[in-house]
């Protein structure tokens, strides 16, 4: 090129590019099998996963060394402090979450024993509650109750005195309030209702007499052919071959 230094490319007389010559690509010509550049950075910014082993959500990975007592009673205090967000819990509950998460023993011990000096955890509070909720909402008998404070790891003493706020007349007057609102809706013919009532009954707890008795008294209020039908029942015949035993003996849990 005649009047201009041909552009080689190296060296000192090298023209610098054109702006966007060394980001844009030139167009493809027909047979051109040449990549074109990649523009700077067009990797950057892209994520790429490494193999291997997901990290823990929850907590730390497993394998890893023990924490530190100081950091595992934090640790604990914390796994404690997310379950009582939640709902009111035992102490045997949150020992059981404590252990599924690896802490010791005796951290968890030192933890909980603190919690139960300032009264964060309080079984004998939860157990009266928790009769007062059940019993309330769900219907539950104390046979019912019982249970499940069982299952919680409610001791059984403590157990006994929370039930022993559900007299047997409350019991009695619920079982026949759950009876009359099921029969609004009940369908088929008296021996199969009774059956379907006192079975229902006896799934949150009640005696077989208690069940028996809320369900033929309902019966007889209801139409004449189950007033008919109820005049049948022998209710304590029936509960003595259920098997109930003396209310003055039977144990509240």
């Amino acid at each position: 090129m005649a009047g201009r230094r041909a552009r080689t490319g190296r060296g000192w007389d090298a023209s610098p590019p054109r702006t966007g010559d060394a980001t844009t690509p030139h167009p493809a010509r027909a047979g051109d099998s040449t990549p074109h550049p990649r523009r700077a950075g067009d990797d950057a910014g892209r994520f790429r996963p490494r193999r291997g082993r997901r990290p823990h959500v929850d907590g730390a990975d497993p394998e890893a060394p023990a924490a530190p007592p100081g950091d595992e009673a934090e640790a604990a205090r914390e796994i404690c402090l997310r379950q009582l967000a939640v709902r009111p819990r035992t102490r045997a509950e949150l020992a059981g979450a404590l252990a599924k998460r690896g802490i010791s023993d005796e951290v968890s011990a030192q933890v909980l024993d603190r919690y139960d000096e300032v009264g964060i955890i309080d079984d004998a509070a939860f157990a009266r509650a928790w009769v007062s909720s059940r019993h309330a909402g769900r219907g539950l008998a104390r046979r019912a109750l019982a249970n499940e404070l069982r299952q919680r790891g409610v001791d059984g003493e403590v157990a006994q005195e929370a039930l022993g706020e559900l007299d047997e007349e409350t019991e009695t007057e619920t079982a026949r309030a759950l009876v009359e609102r099921k029969l609004r809706t009940a369908r088929g013919e008296p021996d199969a209702v009774f059956r379907r009532l006192v079975g229902m009954l006896a799934r949150k707890g009640y005696p077989p007499g208690v069940a028996i008795r809320a369900v033929k008294d309902a019966l007889a209020a209801q139409s004449a052919e189950a007033a008919e039908f109820a005049e049948q029942i022998d209710a304590d015949a029936l509960a003595d071959a259920e098997g109930e035993p003396d209310p003055a003996t039977r144990p509240l849990g």
